[in-house]
């Protein structure tokens, strides 16, 4: 099982170290061709504007559509939760609007939970945790809707902090910070089902 994190910005060196605590050998991902060979990725928090021109210029927003079509699983937290939403809301259309990977039928508002002085953790029930989990929320985005084949898998009072659709996975909070792997351990599983999956089909 190799999986790689997209490595232009932000806390990707957290998700490297909480990969390699769990047994998994990680990937930096910065070009297309890095993504060869990989059975999932990982789109991290960081600064989502910058990391939106990033992929620009290095060329990735179809190669990891791609990635994603070819049956791999994408996991985003935070500013990479964004990255995967269908609509960012708060930014104009006149401006340009935010692009994105346009892979989870979601509406998600940016910075909902306040400033970087205001950042907090916090223990949430996740669906298939047995216990709470300490969920780390810096500048976090929120998920104000849902599509109908998105399953909520974590609410923050009231509001949805935590997401699966298929073979993508959006998490507001920081889990890479929380010292707790086993949201990293249930993305392994996630993607080692779809290699599975992939091998049955003889793809």
């Amino acid at each position: 099982m190799k999986l790689g994190v997209l490595a232009l910005q932000g806390a990707f060196r957290e998700h490297v170290q909480m990969l390699r605590a769990i047994g998994v050998e990680p990937s930096e991902v910065r070009l297309a061709g890095d993504l060869d060979g990989l059975d999932g990725l990982i789109l991290p928090g960081g600064e989502s504007t910058t990391m939106c021109r990033l992929m620009t210029d290095f060329g990735l927003w179809s190669p990891v559509r791609a990635f994603h079509a070819a049956g791999r699983a994408l996991w985003g937290t935070c500013a990479g939760a964004i990255l995967l939403a269908n609509e960012v809301a708060g930014v104009s259309p006149n401006l340009g609007g935010q692009p994105s990977l346009e892979l989870l039928d979601v509406t998600i508002r940016r910075n909902a939970f306040g400033r970087q002085v205001d950042s907090f953790t916090t223990d949430i029930a996740v669906k298939g945790l047995e216990e709470d989990f300490p969920a780390v929320f810096i500048r976090a985005p929120v998920f104000t809707r849902v599509g109908p084949e998105v399953e909520v898998l974590a609410d923050l009072d009231g509001q949805t902090v935590l997401v699966r659709q298929g073979r993508v996975v959006a998490s507001s909070f920081h889990p890479e910070l929380s010292g707790d792997s086993r949201l990293h351990e249930l993305f392994t599983q996630l993607c080692q089902e779809a290699k599975e999956q992939k091998f049955h089909a003889g793809v």
